[in-house]
């Protein structure tokens, strides 16, 4: 009984000590990355969305108003859950930016911590495998970067990881499973697609028991239902439709490029996120795989086949791979846990031969080193992604509160900076919080007479995102930035209209 007794401590002090070094090793990655960042220009977001959240966020906490404009509900935010968590930080008066890259780093830990825990479920000896494994998500260019991007992302990433070591539990509970799901609607309407492995796993514990599969199916769906009817429901009472008004906007603003095929867009969504750890790991998933499938543990599919759905899903409607492939980013540490499993299976299995344990060494070291570049590359891309939102958004958008009437109203294509720091009525040439917009938000001969329609009187954007609009109208102010230009862009400008 004592040796019981002390193994269970024993097993207990590791899990602390370990937990501290998961905390440790990502507050010293994502620190760095802050650094790295203020050294280039100043601390903000990478992304202008990201201001749209803390626009959303700052009006609900310091106002108690859903809105992006003060005075006008809209349904701008794809993620109020976690618009909602960012607007805790102005309600206890906390600085913003703090408040936000705390939230971040605290999901990017809490990923690393779980996944290493999921592993465990069905691995008892991880040993110094799982220090290697939490390792690799911290230290994932990626999800450092979304970790202090300011946008749900890595929260979805969190989520998904949650949703997997739920689904491994001995007592799974499908109603709770539901509910998880049902919260992630709430971060994004993506984590709708997580019924897939759910039904997946259902499927496979009942084999073909239709009373136990549809009384499981229901279990869930049950679960489900509560969050995502209220979320239907606010959205509709907000804008008129059950989904934000950004989840049409993007579709119809990007739907040239569904013009491409198919499994171009999907190999294009797969470079995107492979550009790191993951293209060292892609044998490894293949070899977790194969396994899967020769042992009948078809159960361990599950996590392969929504990541698979998942960047389908994105090629198949938004095949955009911008800002890194941030929308394929919630995948990412579920293929990075497949493909670290992969290796540890492989090497349970490679037996005494010199040649194998060689390349496995070779595999392990090239790993690393794969991690560490990208690591450091990343830190530089995230503080020009910076650079660049702060010297030409957030510049434009403070002049603008400097030198424009306060009564003007400004068309923009982002607004998310404009809507934070620049005050003024906003016309939204992206549709999110102007959903009019949507239908003719390709249409430069229909944007122009629309503007007219609703007197505009200043235009800030880039000059070739709309060089009809621009072509005729007086240049009053242009950021002339060096960093945008750097990576091949332009400068922000803000042109008079009336």
């Amino acid at each position: 009984m004592n040796g019981m007794i002390g193994d269970s401590v024993k097993g207990l002090a590791h899990r602390r000590l370990f937990l501290l070094g998961v905390i440790a090793v990502g507050a010293l990655s994502a620190g760095a990355y802050l650094i790295i960042c203020a050294q280039k220009y100043s601390l903000g977001f990478p992304l202008d969305d990201a201001w749209i959240h803390q626009t959303y966020a700052r009006n609900l906490g310091e106002i108690g108003e859903w809105s992006f404009i003060p005075g006008q509900a809209s349904a701008g935010s794809t993620a109020p859950l976690w618009s909602a968590l960012i607007a805790l930080g102005y309600l206890f008066k906390i600085p913003y930016k703090w408040w936000t890259y705390g939230i971040g780093v605290t999901a990017l830990i809490a990923t690393a911590w779980l996944a290493v825990d999921w592993v465990r479920t069905r691995d008892r000896a991880l040993g110094v495998w799982g220090i290697g494994l939490a390792a690799l998500l911290l230290l994932e260019w990626h999800l450092v970067w979304a970790a202090l991007s300011g946008m749900e992302t890595i929260l979805l990433a969190f989520l998904s990881v949650l949703f997997f070591w739920m689904l491994a539990q001995e007592a799974l509970n499908f109603f709770s499973v539901g509910v998880l799901i049902g919260v992630g609607i709430w971060i994004r309407p993506d984590a709708l697609t997580l019924l897939l492995p759910v039904a997946w796993i259902i499927f496979i514990m009942y084999r073909g028991d239709l009373r136990q599969i549809g009384a499981a199916l229901l279990r869930v769906i049950v679960g489900i239902a509560g969050p995502f009817l209220i979320y239907l429901t606010m959205n509709w009472s907000v804008a008129g439709s059950v989904w934000p008004s950004t989840f049409y906007a993007k579709q119809v603003e990007y739907i040239v490029l569904r013009q491409s095929p198919f499994l171009y867009r999907y190999f294009e969504q797969l470079v995107a996120i492979a550009a790191g750890a993951l293209i060292i790991l892609l044998p490894g998933i293949l070899f977790f795989s194969i396994q899967a499938i020769k042992s009948r543990l078809w159960e361990r599919l599950a996590p392969i086949i929504w990541a698979g759905a998942y960047i389908g899903a994105y090629a198949f409607r938004l095949p955009v791979t911008y800002q890194h492939g941030r929308y394929a980013i919630p995948t990412i540490p579920i293929l990075l846990v497949v493909g670290f499993e992969g290796i540890r299976i492989w090497y349970a299995e490679i037996g005494l031969s010199r040649v194998k344990r060689l390349i496995h060494r070779v595999w392990i070291f090239s790993l690393g080193a794969v991690v560490a570049i990208f690591w450091w590359q990343g830190s530089q891309a995230y503080a020009l992604d910076v650079a660049i939102i702060e010297t030409e958004m957030v510049k434009a958008s403070r002049w603008i509160a400097e030198n424009t009437e306060s009564d003007s109203s400004i068309a923009a294509h982002d607004i998310g900076a404009l809507g934070y720091f620049g005050n003024r009525v906003i016309i939204d040439l992206a549709g999110l919080v102007t959903p009019e917009v949507i239908p003719i938000i390709r249409s430069e001969v229909d944007l122009d007479f629309f503007l007219d329609q609703n007197y505009a009187d200043y235009l800030m954007t880039f000059p070739g995102w709309y060089p009809r609009l621009v072509s005729d109208r007086e240049l009053i102010y242009s950021t002339d930035s060096e960093f945008s230009p750097q990576a091949g862009g332009e400068n922000m400008a803000v042109y008079r209209w009336h």
